[in-house]
């Protein structure tokens, strides 16, 4: 009979992690320990390796707060990671005896947010099989809003009339490696008035992860006559373009700058990928959309796809018992 062992996260692991991301079909540069860990002084780290005998067969990014354990806080998407040769009857086994070492330490509750599914290398949804076995509780689901690049997409005429004022004012749109003027001029200004809020990374903080991984995030900055109107932050991954920050000066509608500028990113740099994901629209965790936030994002075509949030009971890892027959 097979052996499964629950490891938790180590420094020693940090290869082994990162070798696993890399050959994993449902993973990004995300789930990197060189990306991880640029905040870990922000969260409780509890992430997990599973074993079968002697071989690593699934990680799960993780961290607690007192006895809930969280698919990563620090990270937009997550859940269990496994290899393209995993089998359903392993990944049930797999989310067992995490359950049970979850329970056996102590947590009552895990709070699972999964990856999208255009992220995906392959078909993945074993775990959603699972969740419907341990009687899951959906918490929240969020829509994205997803530009399928394979397929055909119509851009609304108001879309198409504000991409001409950009291309009219003869705006410039640039490819750089300084994040820190966008975030001054731009981005921290505008949080700052709007949401009374600051980015999630610091400028220091995007500009070491860009360091550590310039191919998957890249960033555009449009001028008009050499002066910052507007900026955009990309996270790349191999199937999906996804903007991580967007925001414009108070003139974007005016000169057409945003716009311009994501149509430039959709039809002329990432139209080699399968997916260009502008993410959700919510407010007060998916329950509610903004409405004007969504018609500019559906003003390019997009569809929807939806990512979804569980609360799953520790204890229930005895429902995952005798269910291959």
């Amino acid at each position: 009979m097979k052996k499964y062992t629950i490891k938790k996260y180590k420094i020693d692991d940090f290869q082994l992690w990162n070798d696993f991301v890399n050959q994993a079909k449902n993973a990004t540069f995300l789930f990197h320990r060189n990306f991880m860990e640029y905040h870990n002084t922000r969260f409780n780290d509890f992430s997990l390796l599973v074993f079968e005998n002697e071989k690593l067969m699934s990680i799960l990014p993780a961290n607690y707060v007192d006895d809930v354990l969280f698919s990563h806080q620090g990270l937009t998407y997550g859940g269990f990671v496994f290899n393209d040769k995993i089998k359903l009857g392993q990944v049930l086994e797999i989310v067992k005896e995490v359950l049970n070492f979850l329970h056996d330490n102590g947590f009552k509750t895990f709070k699972l947010k999964l990856m999208p599914s255009i992220y995906n290398s392959f078909f993945s949804e074993e775990i959603e099989y699972a969740l419907f076995l341990i009687e899951a509780k959906l918490i929240r689901r969020d829509c994205l809003s997803v530009i399928d690049l394979n397929k055909k997409f119509k851009i609304s005429k108001t879309r198409k009339e504000a991409i001409h004022r950009g291309k009219k004012n003869n705006l410039e749109i640039r490819e750089e490696d300084n994040f820190k003027l966008f975030w001054d001029e731009i981005l921290i200004p505008n949080l700052d008035k709007k949401h009374n809020a600051t980015p999630v990374h610091s400028v220091e903080e995007i500009e070491i992860l860009h360091k550590r991984f310039p191919k998957n995030i890249r960033h555009f900055n449009v001028y008009d006559n050499g002066k910052i109107v507007a900026g955009t932050t990309i996270f790349v991954t191999d199937k999906v373009a996804h903007p991580q920050y967007i925001s414009g000066n108070p003139q974007k509608n005016e000169l057409g700058s945003i716009d311009y500028l994501y149509h430039y990113l959709i039809t002329e740099v990432f139209n080699d990928k399968d997916f260009f994901d502008f993410g959700p629209s919510h407010e007060n965790d998916g329950k509610q959309i903004n409405q004007g936030i969504l018609f500019w994002k559906e003003s390019f075509g997009v569809k929807t796809t939806v990512q979804d949030w569980y609360e799953i009971s520790a204890k229930n890892y005895k429902k995952l018992e005798n269910i291959l027959i």
